[in-house]
């Protein structure tokens, strides 16, 4: 997994370390406030439509990977016992997990934007023009 070191690289034009899908799918989750365990499951499912299902073993143990590289970190602030389960932990993207986020969402568009300058982007039936925006500033 990418380390803190590598978010200065990618902030210095270096290409930082890919991050493992699960880790990626996880920032994504956060990438609009906390959440716990259960509620990062059901959004990533939601927002890929099914195709991804992260399972629970994944899912803690890149929870785990996050906290100790410092991409994430328990959230302080709990909801009302009365309205959720007390057990839960709430979850956030840090400083460094978000640049670390934002790094690899420029990657993974320079690299789509590579595909689509090969033969590859010509199978995409004019998906090219169809309003894919992957100008997301320093790429």
């Amino acid at each position: 997994m990418a380390g803190a070191s590598d978010v200065r690289e990618e902030a210095d034009g270096a290409a930082a370390a890919p991050l493992t899908p699960a880790v990626f799918h996880i920032m994504l989750a956060l990438a609009d406030g906390e959440r716990h365990g259960y509620s990062i499951l059901r959004e990533v499912e939601r927002y890929t439509e099914g195709r991804l299902k992260l399972g629970p073993t994944t899912l803690y143990r890149s929870i785990r990977q996050m906290l100790t590289a410092g991409y994430i970190v328990e959230a302080e602030a709990r909801p009302d016992p009365e309205l959720d389960d007390e057990r839960r932990r709430y979850y956030r993207l840090t400083d460094v997990g978000r640049r670390l986020a934002l790094a690899e969402t420029r990657r993974l568009a320079r690299l789509v934007s590579l595909a689509q300058q090969t033969s590859l982007g010509a199978s995409l039936g004019g998906a090219t023009s169809a309003g894919l925006d992957l100008n997301l500033g320093g790429a």
